[in-house]
């Protein structure tokens, strides 16, 4: 079995949750296990240093699960950690984008000058759905100056065709059935 498949077998998939229609893929049982922990992230550090003809200088994670993996993939890499957080969870001067998620809108923030004019970042969170958080933390990227080069998750729902929303190339290591 290769590692992604063994990744993936790890995953929990919660029908219905959390509401009708929805199937839950659950991430978390990777953390419980530490050599799993420690194949997720190798995979995602490969992925990056073979795709990526410079490395990043920020990996930007998203709240909440995208914190799980960005801090560990940014020393790996020698680069800033930069948590792009649900609107009113950051002290000091923010920088603010709204954007629309399936069922109403919400606000992504990220501090002012966390990322510097021409700063190359990677984008890192646990899913890719309708594309609407990934999207507006690359708003955020390029308000504060910065460039995205990419855009990494662990799971993939290439049929809601968010991926299609992003301003750089995305990639997810499992693909989720529709």
């Amino acid at each position: 079995m290769s590692d992604v498949a063994h990744l993936k077998s790890l995953m929990g998939v919660h029908p219905g949750f959390p509401k009708a229609g929805v199937t839950f893929i659950d991430i978390f049982p990777i953390f419980r296990d530490p050599v799993a922990t420690e194949t997720l992230i190798t995979h995602l550090v490969h992925h990056i240093v073979t795709t990526h003809t410079v490395r990043p200088d920020v990996i930007v994670g998203l709240d909440a699960r995208g914190f799980l993996l960005g801090p560990i993939i940014a020393m790996r890499l020698g680069a800033a950690f930069v948590p792009v957080r649900k609107g009113g969870k950051l002290p000091g001067n923010v920088e603010v984008v709204k954007y629309q998620k399936e069922y109403g809108t919400d606000e992504f923030e990220m501090q002012a000058g966390a990322i510097q004019d021409g700063q190359k970042c990677i984008v890192i969170d646990d899913l890719i759905a309708t594309g609407g958080s990934a999207a507006a933390a690359g708003e955020l990227i390029k308000k504060s100056g910065g460039k995205t080069l990419e855009y990494l998750f662990i799971v993939g729902l290439p049929f809601l065709k968010g991926h299609e929303r992003l301003d750089a190339p995305s990639y997810w290591m499992v693909e989720a059935e529709d």
